[in-house]
């Protein structure tokens, strides 16, 4: 390698390294043939830089042929749609024969997304390969082309280790962003959400409402009364196996890359928050029971869109391409399949985007930006609190649920506090009317009792304990015809319960 075509070489790769930003992927072993690659630049994706002395066309036309299929293996191993190169040869003299077929137009196979741009810099023309290279990147290049006299060893040094340098440098800043301690976090929740699997399994199975309720899934009637922590503790408690598997999956895979990213402290302040946010648009926007990690797995989601906005080379260059999928997939995933509760998958998102931005990186601080994100989410959260308070998502199969938990704690007016509205507006669910009635006559309010045993009969005809409780009512009247009625209608429906037969022997024996 002659030292002008030397300083040359390494003067151009300084040049793209320094001020384009494109990183080294292959150096050959006598430093005489460079790969630099910058996926995010569509017009020159990669760079081959070979400085050696071409004879012959015939050799520049094989060259650019490998170049061509190697680019096309990494356009399909890549995923991507084109792959533009840009192949720069650097040689003292050109080729003695016809060579300007091979740079005056790219090279491309039939059937192939990859092109092929050659320039060749040649002691005689180099300023016109300089004037097709500055076209490429917009004539933000400056580039040194000194006469031989001019150019020594220690030039080609001074260079050659600058871009090497600066390449090396900043190949080690991108590692660091990637490298702030091994996770622990991720490890210990994933620990935890089993155990308490498990627990939920031995305490009576964990697609059991009762249990989930019992054990702190999010159930807005309870949150309304000032359980406070069932913002939280649903982040443990998964529905199902496969629940417990996805989850599990999915925080292994994002979890550790977060905590990777952001360090430990900061990981667990991310998922702790994105967690709340979660349950938090859930009990504003959902009034069923729900629990799992999903809030808290896509708050990581938020994370790293977080890293997407302040590094966006970086990210779409490693992770970018495929998060962004991956959510959403998920996404799309929650709006068209039933009983996924999408608002918690977005308030995770939400969160855990907010809760990054208040703590940006390890050992960098942005105040105002940092204020900013602080604000942010705190008016989101309190506006939550308020408007979900105010205006709670609620349905009537989790007034029965919590109506059931007052008769077993037999707090009657509480009982028939939560089922009022429903039975008012003459839709509910036959159980609410049932369960109404229950303590109504436990407050021995008969009348309204009567009444309402009659509509969740009218509503299920079937429905034998509600026969079986009028039958009741109606013989503590001494009403025994009517109390007949209903003892023998529950015992067709159910016979063999002995409440029923006996009821209803005794009022025979009374007749």
């Amino acid at each position: 390698m002659n030292i002008q075509e030397a300083y040359l070489f390494w003067n151009i790769a300084n040049e793209l390294i320094e001020k384009e930003e494109y990183r080294i992927i292959q150096l050959s072993k006598s430093q005489d043939e460079l790969w630099l690659e910058k996926m995010e630049n569509k017009e020159a994706k990669m760079i081959r830089l070979l400085c050696k002395d071409i004879d012959w066309s015939n050799w520049m036309q094989r060259d650019i042929e490998n170049i061509a299929a190697n680019g096309e293996r990494i356009r399909r191993q890549l995923g991507s749609r084109d792959m533009n190169i840009i192949n720069i040869y650097v040689s003292a003299f050109p080729p003695v024969d016809d060579y300007q077929d091979k740079v005056n137009e790219p090279f491309h196979q039939d059937k192939q997304k990859t092109k092929v741009q050659s320039i060749l810099f040649n002691r005689t023309e180099a300023d016109k390969s300089l004037s097709t290279l500055n076209g490429i990147f917009n004539g933000r290049l400056h580039l040194d082309f000194p006469q031989s006299e001019n150019a020594n060893e220690n030039d080609v040094a001074v260079i050659k280790n600058n871009a090497l340098g600066t390449a090396s440098t900043k190949l080690k800043e991108e590692k660091a962003l990637f490298d702030h301690g091994k996770p622990l976090f991720t490890y210990l929740f994933m620990i935890v959400q089993v155990i308490a699997f498990i627990w939920l399994e031995w305490k009576g199975g964990s697609t059991n409402t009762a249990v989930l309720i019992e054990s702190g899934a999010k159930f807005n009637p309870l949150i309304l009364e000032g359980e406070w922590w069932r913002f939280f503790t649903p982040i443990f408690l998964h529905i199902g196996l496969l629940h417990l598997l996805m989850n599990t999956l999915a925080l292994f895979y994002l979890g550790t890359a977060v905590e990777k990213i952001y360090g430990k402290m900061r990981f667990l302040f991310i998922y702790i928050l994105a967690g709340f946010s979660g349950t938090l648009l859930s009990f504003i926007f959902s009034p069923n029971v729900s629990a799992g990690a999903s809030g808290a797995i896509f708050g990581c989601f938020g994370a790293l869109l977080f890293f997407g906005l302040i590094y966006p080379k970086l990210f779409f260059r490693t992770i970018g391409f495929n998060i962004l999928i991956v959510l959403g997939i998920n996404l799309v995933f929650g709006f068209t399949v039933p009983g996924i509760d999408n608002a918690g998958h977005i308030g995770g998102l939400i969160g855990g985007f907010l809760a990054t931005g208040i703590l940006y990186f390890p050992k960098k601080r942005r105040p105002f930006i940092q204020l900013l994100f602080f604000v942010g989410a705190a008016a989101y959260i309190l506006a939550g609190i308020g408007y979900g308070f105010n205006e709670p998502a609620k349905n009537e199969q989790s007034a029965v649920i919590m109506a059931q938990k007052y008769i077993q704690s037999e707090e009657f007016e509480k009982t028939i506090e939560v089922l009022a509205d429903y039975a008012d507006n003459s839709q509910g669910l036959p159980e609410t009317y049932f369960l109404l009635s229950f303590a109504e006559i436990q407050l021995e309010r008969m009348e309204e009792a009567k009444e309402h045993l009659h509509i969740a009969i009218d509503k299920n005809n079937r429905f034998h304990e509600a026969y079986y409780n009028l039958a009741l009512v109606y013989f503590d009247e001494t009403n025994l015809s009517k109390a007949k009625k209903y003892a023998a209608k529950a015992a067709e429906l159910e016979p063999d319960v002995d409440d029923y037969q006996n009821l209803l022997e005794q009022i025979e024996q009374l007749e």
